[in-house]
């Protein structure tokens, strides 16, 4: 429901990082009903990126305005301290007709990145958010913890959608 792309948010941030060779073109494989993108999203698994290496319990508050989103992103960093990250970013529909192209800014519009909602199961809680080069993904869920079929489903789903899911790192969900 709430396409908590906040993971897009991370994500923005990631476009410091040098894009690596066999980046793909990532396009969406249905329209997304915004409505459903609005709540808090759970992050399941991701590709490891700088920003969010060392981080836990990833989530993205998404939350409608009249120019889009706002989007609160947020991971707790391993360690004694569990210090709590916060990432802020406005996020605008970047392809009507699909709703499922988004452009996030960062840091006051200093940093942008695109994203692309590549595989939405509204029924099951979960979807599938890539940065639009390819080279990061996330797999976000409604529920701090997806059943384990749903997520062996969706893990599968990605594999069909041309991911290595060997490349997947699994970080501890929200207790």
């Amino acid at each position: 429901m709430t396409l908590r792309l906040a993971i897009a948010a991370f994500a923005a941030a990631l476009t410091f990082a040098p894009v690596a060779a066999g980046a793909m073109t990532v396009e969406p494989t249905g329209r997304i009903e915004l409505s459903k993108m609005m709540g808090r999203w759970y992050e399941v698994a991701r590709v490891p990126n700088q920003l969010q290496n060392g981080c836990t319990a990833g989530a993205s508050d998404w939350t409608a305005q009249a120019s889009g989103f706002a989007v609160v992103q947020t991971c707790k960093k391993e360690g004694p301290s569990g210090q709590l990250k916060v990432w802020k970013a406005k996020a605008t529909v970047a392809d009507p007709r699909t709703n499922a192209k988004i452009k996030m800014s960062f840091f006051g519009g200093v940093v942008s990145q695109d994203y692309v909602v590549v595989e939405h199961r509204p029924e099951q809680g979960w979807l599938v958010l890539a940065t639009a080069n390819g080279k990061y993904l996330w797999l976000m869920s409604q529920r701090p913890v997806l059943p384990a079929a749903v997520k062996n489903q969706a893990i599968s789903r990605i594999r069909q959608l041309g991911f290595d899911v060997g490349r997947l790192e699994f970080p501890l969900p929200r207790s």
